[in-house]
């Protein structure tokens, strides 16, 4: 029971980390010199060493809870969004991306637990997979800042593509649920 104590403090201590590292992230994302790009590459790689690790940390010993996965997800939104939204404030990207991410957190958040009444987060498949590439804008502008500069088009095409499809999982999660009062659990919240 101690080693199944330690593993799971470990794949939060790894998430800790993370969440750590966002205002750093977003302070760097936020400022457009090259020594700022470095640094804001290495916070990067950290934050996607820790990601990768804590989750199969987690499963790996059995310690996977409600809680655990809710502080991964917020972790990761908050990691990308504060990063997306430091290369905002400089004109790097789109404002509509990190208001339309926090947007679809929300919404993730709000129907897991409050319309599904479940006791943790209920993902779709498009929403998982945004939620994985909302980490490639902020490293792909640090290449870029680094002297890559040819990629800002594809950078740029990307971007309002992720808007797209966090539009798109939006959607489809508004029209999932768009009958569900007569679908809802009546009795206290589902595992």
């Amino acid at each position: 029971m101690e080693s199944r104590t330690c593993f799971k403090m470990m794949a939060n201590a790894l998430t800790a980390i993370r969440l750590l590292l966002v205002v750093p992230f977003a302070f760097l994302m936020a400022k457009g010199d090259w020594h700022s790009a470095i640094f804001a590459g290495l916070l990067w790689t950290v934050a996607l060493i820790t990601d990768f690790l804590d989750g199969p940390i987690a499963r790996r010993r059995g310690t996977v809870t409600p809680l655990s996965g809710t502080f991964d997800h917020t972790t990761d939104f908050l990691f990308v969004t504060g990063g997306i939204l430091g290369g905002a404030l400089r004109g790097a990207f789109p404002w509509i991306l990190p208001l339309l991410i926090t947007a679809a957190f929300t919404q993730y958040f709000i129907v897991s637990y409050w319309i599904h009444r479940r006791v943790k987060l209920r993902g779709s498949k498009l929403g998982r997979y945004n939620g994985i590439l909302y980490f490639v804008p902020t490293i792909a502008d640090v290449v870029i800042r680094l002297g890559l500069s040819f990629l800002r088009p594809l950078l740029t095409i990307f971007v309002w593509l992720l808007v797209l499809s966090t539009l798109v999982s939006m959607g489809q999660r508004l029209t999932m649920y768009r009958n569900l009062p007569e679908q809802l659990p009546s009795g206290p919240p589902q595992k």
